[in-house]
C-alpha cells in the first residue's frame, strides 16, 4: 500500500473515532517496528474494503493525499516563514518560543504542540530527521514524504548529512556548519530558511509561494525565480 495513503487513512480513522486516539498517536510516533501494528493492519483492511465496495476511488484518495502533502500542510509552514521574514519581532518570538508564536496563527494540536524553530544563516544550515520513526510537524508541513520515513534517510542524515544534502542537489561550502536535529514524539522541528537575495520587494503572499516543504525540512534552500518567471 502507498505509505502516504495509509497515513492519511490513519488520521481519518482517528477523526471518525474508529480507534482510540492514544493508540493511533502511538502507532504514528513509533512506526519503526518491522511487523505492522494492529492499527496499520486495520487501516489496510479498511482501505481494501472501501475500494472493493466502490465507496472510495483510489485515484481520488491519492489526490486528497497529494493535497495534504504538497499544498495544505506546507502552505501553513510557508505562511509562518514568510511572516517571520518580513516581521522581525515575530521572527524573534518564533525562535524564542515556537509553540506560542505558531499559536498566534492558530497552528498546534496533534503532532505540533511542541515545535522548535531553527534558523538557517550563511554560516549554519539545519537539517531535520527522525531517526526512530517519522515524527514530523503535521500541522505545518502536512504528511511526511516517503523519503523522510525511509531507513536510508533516517540513518544517513546523521552519519553523512552533507552527502544526503548533495543527493538532494544542495552542496554546501566547507565553512558552513551542518546541524542535524532529531525529532521525537515530544519535540518536532521546523527550519527557518534563509530569505533569498532579490526578494526584498516581494509581498508576504509572494514570499510564501517561494517556500517549499523541503526547505522547511532542510534538504533544500529557497530559490528566487529566474527573471521573467511568474510569481
Amino acid at each position: 500500500m502507498n505509505t502516504t495513503r495509509r497515513d492519511f487513512l490513519t488520521v481519518a480513522v482517528s477523526a471518525a473515532g474508529a480507534t482510540a486516539t492514544h493508540d493511533l498517536a502511538h502507532a504514528e510516533a513509533h512506526d519503526h517496528q518491522g511487523v505492522p501494528s494492529d492499527v496499520v493492519l486495520r487501516v489496510k483492511s479498511l482501505e481494501s474494503l472501501l475500494v472493493e465496495k466502490g465507496l472510495v476511488d483510489p485515484a481520488a484518495l491519492d489526490a486528497v493525499v497529494d493535497a495534504y502533502e504538497h499544498k495544505v500542510g506546507p502552505r501553513n509552514g510557508a505562511r509562518i516563514i514568510a511572516h517571520a521574514w518580513i516581521d522581525p519581532a515575530y521572527k524573534q518570538r518564533l525562535l524564542a518560543n515556537g509553540p506560542a508564536a505558531l499559536a498566534e496563527f492558530g497552528y498546534g494540536g496533534t503532532h505540533g504542540e511542541d515545535t522548535l524553530v531553527v534558523e538557517n544563516t550563511p554560516r549554519v544550515h539545519n537539517l531535520v530527521v527522525c531517526t526512530l520513526c517519522s515524527c514530523y510537524p503535521w500541522p505545518l508541513l502536512g504528511l511526511p514524504p516517503v523519503w523522510y520515513k525511509s531507513a536510508p534517510y533516517r540513518s544517513r542524515a546523521v552519519i553523512d548529512p552533507r552527502g544526503v544534502l548533495r543527493e538532494f542537489g544542495l552542496a554546501l561550502a566547507d565553512d558552513v556548519e551542518v546541524r542535524v536535529w532529531d525529532s521525537t514524539a515530544e519535540l518536532r522541528y521546523l527550519v527557518l530558511p534563509e530569505r533569498p537575495a532579490g526578494s526584498e520587494q516581494l509581498s508576504e503572499e509572494a514570499l510564501a509561494a517561494l517556500i517549499t516543504r523541503d526547505a522547511m525540512i532542510g534538504v533544500a534552500k529557497v530559490a528566487f525565480p529566474q527573471k521573467g518567471a511568474r510569481l
